[in-house]
């Protein structure tokens, strides 16, 4: 029903690995999105039901509207229990590192104990230039979440009676939310093809979706309206958003109040890029959200000027100064892209 995406070798890797091996860490990206979180819940609890010990570990805490996923009540993070998670990455055979191409993407502290590790390790990413720290690496740029590869993965490897709703749950909201609720990066016939099976595991989507985009806070709501007022849109067709630390304050941000902000100016007509640069100062830096119609590539524009990637019309990044400077800096990258910005 499905075409063999993932090379056949590296599948049947993976399954000599679940004959010989019992303990399992599976890892996601720091900042973990519906994506990083989904994937992993979604193959920890395959590998549950396979009876093997599993441990996920995210670098630090996930938005508030994914704490229904089951599951996402045992993750460790990383930046809170860091003994106990270094415990278990150093004791795992197999180290699964989902949905992040390079060790940097989960931190430095633990990109080392990361690297320290003698476990197996396998990369299942979509993003583009993946490193070579893995044993076995399954990277295609060409699908829009890690959540696809993992479905893949158990589907290749004839398991997908060994599927269980929460599993199918967990991986359609990793493919929900990083398709923008499939508005982009969604349009190949594969991609329903696959909704069509996790539907035949009893999700209900429609109710994956009031979970994750409608149980939001009326400090959620007035922060958006507030971040609008502030808008700038420039004459070559693009939007900026900002958001700084303060005004998080003021509003009583938590985390994931800010998702899917970087989505609204797309709805006004000629705008081709939205760029949303927002403060954090755990992390000390700004986070960078980008996101295009068409053919604008914004993963290019992350790429060049704000140490990011990402897909064409979905990508982000990171800047490290303050945000007038990350403003500035966008404004260069909008001269270099000037060409490429009319509607």
């Amino acid at each position: 029903m499905l075409t063999k995406l993932i090379e056949q070798s590296k599948v049947e890797q993976f399954q000599g690995w679940l004959t010989q091996y019992e303990s399992y860490v599976i890892v996601g990206h720091i900042g973990p999105d519906g994506d990083a979180v989904g994937s992993s819940l979604g193959l920890a609890d395959l590998l549950k039901t396979l009876g093997k010990k599993v441990q996920v570990i995210m670098p630090n805490e996930f938005p508030e509207f994914l704490g229904w996923l089951a599951g996402s009540q045992d993750i460790i993070f990383f930046n809170k229990n860091t003994k106990e998670a270094t415990d278990c990455i150093i004791k795992a055979d197999v180290l699964c590192m989902l949905d992040f191409n390079t060790l940097s993407r989960v931190g430095g502290d633990m990109a080392s104990v990361l690297e320290q590790s003698k476990a197996k390790k396998v990369m299942i990413d979509h993003h583009l230039f993946p490193g070579d720290h893995c044993d076995i690496t399954i990277s295609y740029t060409q699908v829009p979440a890690t959540a696809e590869l993992v479905f893949r993965l158990i589907y290749q490897m004839g398991m997908l009676d060994k599927m269980t709703k929460s599993s199918a749950e967990c991986i359609y909201t990793g493919l929900m939310t990083d398709t923008g609720s499939f508005t982009y990066n969604s349009n190949r016939k594969e991609l329903y093809t696959i909704i069509s099976l996790l539907l035949d595991h009893g999700i209900d989507k429609d109710l994956i979706y009031r979970q994750v985009n409608h149980t939001y806070s009326e400090a959620r709501l007035r922060l958006m309206g507030h971040v609008l007022t502030t808008m700038k849109v420039y004459p070559e067709n693009i939007a900026l958003l900002t958001l700084t630390d303060e005004e998080q304050n003021k509003f009583d941000f938590i985390k994931g109040d800010s998702e899917g902000f970087v989505n609204i100016p797309l709805s006004m007509k000629n705008i081709v890029c939205s760029c949303f640069l927002k403060e954090d100062k755990d992390l000390g830096l700004i986070k960078v959200s980008l996101r295009s119609v068409g053919t604008f590539p914004c993963n290019e524009m992350a790429a060049e000027f704000f140490n990011g990637g990402g897909h064409r019309n979905a990508s982000g990044g990171e800047f490290y100064g303050t945000l007038d400077e990350a403003i500035k800096r966008l404004e260069e990258a909008i001269l270099k892209f000037k060409p490429l910005l009319s509607a």
